[in-house]
């Protein structure tokens, strides 16, 4: 579904990701993880349409798309959740996710598209008219997938989902992501936690300064002794 290959990338003419290669496969959960700082950010906006490489390139459903503009990304069905959530604070819950949905047409799909997130985040559905501002990290990070969602992605990205959630909070966003996964949605998601992410995936890549380093099953990486000592503290 996804090919990113030997992808140069970084910020004014400075080179922060190198030759990275990794993919994608249908109905996939997969995490790329790793210290702050290492470049997982860099990697989805580059895969989002947000930063152009400077070299390599990005194949989504057998086409092209790394010198597309993020817009037309979004229609081919690459959906990016980004790190800090950014969601708009003086509008309500339910027009944030219909920002979501601004590719989308059809207004009796965008209903059922609604209808679906607040399926799966009954909480954002009783805080419907409220103002994003005045939702809990948590909820805001649940209004970010949402949002998402509503663009009826084939692939998700999902940056940092853990960043300032609480323990419990963590666990049922780790949740919410498997479910979107099991209802055939693709997940590409980077992240601090390193067990948290590699536990859900069913491939994983782990990426130091720019460079990927390891990649194998989700297991297999928890159990890698590179990752047990320099991420696991085993």
């Amino acid at each position: 579904m996804l090919r990113v290959d030997r992808l140069t990338v970084g910020y004014d003419s400075v080179p922060v990701i190198f030759e990275v290669s990794f993919s994608v496969n249908e109905g996939e959960l997969v995490s790329v993880v790793g210290s702050n700082g290492a470049g997982k950010s860099t990697i989805l906006k580059t895969v989002s349409g947000l930063l152009k490489p400077f070299s390599g390139k990005i194949e989504f459903m057998g086409k092209r798309i790394d010198q597309l503009p993020a817009h037309e990304i979004v229609k081919m069905g690459i959906a990016h959740v980004p790190e800090g959530r950014h969601v708009f604070g003086k509008m309500s819950v339910k027009d944030n996710l219909l920002m979501g949905a601004y590719t989308i047409n059809d207004q009796s799909q965008v209903q059922k598209l609604l209808a679906e997130v607040f399926e799966l985040f009954p909480r954002l559905k009783e805080r419907e008219y409220q103002k994003a501002e005045t939702l809990s990290g948590g909820e805001q990070q649940m209004l970010a997938i949402g949002r998402a969602l509503m663009a009826k992605p084939k692939l998700i990205l999902v940056d940092e989902m853990s960043l300032g959630l609480m323990p419990i909070m963590v666990d049922r966003v780790l949740e919410v992501l498997k479910e979107i996964n099991r209802k055939g949605v693709a997940v590409l998601m980077v992240e601090q936690k390193v067990q948290e992410a590699l536990e859900i995936a069913d491939r994983g890549y782990i990426l130091q300064t720019g460079r990927i380093i390891a990649e194998g099953t989700g297991r297999e990486l928890l159990e890698n002794e590179l990752v047990k000592k320099a991420y696991l503290g085993i």
